[in-house]
């Protein structure tokens, strides 16, 4: 079952650029690939690294920690095939990207206080 939520104005994330948002406890890097919009889980599988943060050239994010590359489209790593991260639904309404957070989203664990 879809459930798209709202996570930043259009405008707000130029085209070849990425950014990190937060949405219900987790982290997302959100990316504009020339006018699409495409969303992955934000922590790199290798390091713990911030994806939103990495360069982004050709459709890959450049971890900014050690340099893995993913394909923001699919979540695969193109360094490691058998460490992708999770891409995510997307779509653009009322002037705002929106993320699905559908049936199969889950909060990660919070570190206790």
């Amino acid at each position: 079952m879809s459930e798209f939520v709202s996570v930043l104005e259009v405008d707000r994330l130029p085209p070849g650029q990425g950014r990190i948002v937060h949405v219900r406890g987790r982290d997302f890097a959100v990316f504009n690939l020339d006018g699409e919009f495409h969303a992955i889980d934000n922590e790199c599988p290798h390091k713990g690294g911030p994806l939103g943060a990495g360069m982004l050239v050709d459709g890959q994010v450049f971890c900014p920690l050690h340099g893995w590359a993913f394909d923001v489209k699919t979540g695969a790593c193109i360094t490691r095939s058998d460490r992708p991260v999770r891409s995510y639904p997307t779509r653009v309404q009322a002037g705002e990207v929106q993320i699905d957070l559908g049936a199969n989203f889950q909060v990660q664990n919070q570190p206790a206080e």
